[in-house]
């Protein structure tokens, strides 16, 4: 067995909306700076792969023109994919990659496009966006920072990162952010998310150590770096008040 974590990055030529690859970039980084091989595959085709194959999946977002011929094309492999989350395998995705799990995303005009249907929630699209930075407190990662740019408005019953402080979230309604469901997270956070909140990197990539057996190594980091640019949001929104 492979001792490197494989990685599979979904329609990186489509779904890169706001610098979503960052998330890869910091994925890597923190895999090294612990010792731990990663493998980055892009899938520009799901033609022939074989979801159990990876250890970590990723989704970025994408217009919605580009998530729609993504989706199209996550169709062929829609079970596995199923399958593999209900395992415990670690996924993150963001904002169109997010709506898309879901069961259908419905148009500012009334259409309503298909979801893969991976989890039972939906998400309703408005002309009025969601835009600006976001602060949000969760449970389980502590303070989480990023941008947000969406008009899409997502509903479900489902654990999320957390609860906004300052921003909308998944709507303008209920105060939360994202959905974590076993070991996939789903977010409207670009920016990208991963650099600003290495507790989040980290949490998939020991996930993903643990399931596939590798021992992750609790390595004390400096994130010095990291912590200043999640400050930087903060100071931003309070002086915004």
């Amino acid at each position: 067995m492979s001792k490197a974590i494989d990685i599979f990055h979904f329609m990186p030529d489509k779904l890169n909306l706001y610098g979503d690859i960052g998330n890869i970039i910091a994925l890597k980084k923190r895999a090294a700076w612990r010792g731990l091989d990663v493998n980055v595959t892009d899938i520009n085709t799901t033609a022939g792969i074989k979801i159990s194959d990876a250890d970590i999946l990723f989704i970025g977002g994408g217009s919605d023109r580009e998530q729609k011929i993504a989706t199209d094309d996550l169709f062929r492999v829609k079970d596995d994919f199923k399958a593999a989350i209900e395992d415990g395998m670690p996924a993150l995705t963001i904002c169109g990659g997010y709506q898309f799990l879901g069961e259908k995303y419905i148009t500012p005009d009334g259409q309503e496009l298909r979801g893969l249907n991976i989890l039972d929630f939906y998400t309703q699209s408005k002309p009025e966006r969601l835009v600006g930075n976001i602060v949000i407190e969760s449970d389980t990662f502590g303070q989480i920072v990023g941008f947000e740019n969406h008009g899409g408005r997502t509903y479900h019953n489902y654990g999320t990162l957390g609860r906004v402080v300052s921003g909308f979230g998944n709507n303008d309604e209920d105060k939360e952010e994202g959905l974590h469901y076993k070991n996939l997270l789903g977010t409207y956070l670009h920016g990208p998310i991963l650099p600003k909140n290495h507790e989040i990197t980290d949490y998939l990539l020991r996930a993903a150590c643990e399931r596939k057996g590798i021992e992750f190594p609790e390595i004390a980091l400096d994130n010095v770096r990291e912590e200043a640019a999640k400050q930087v949001i903060v100071r931003r929104l309070l002086e915004e008040k």
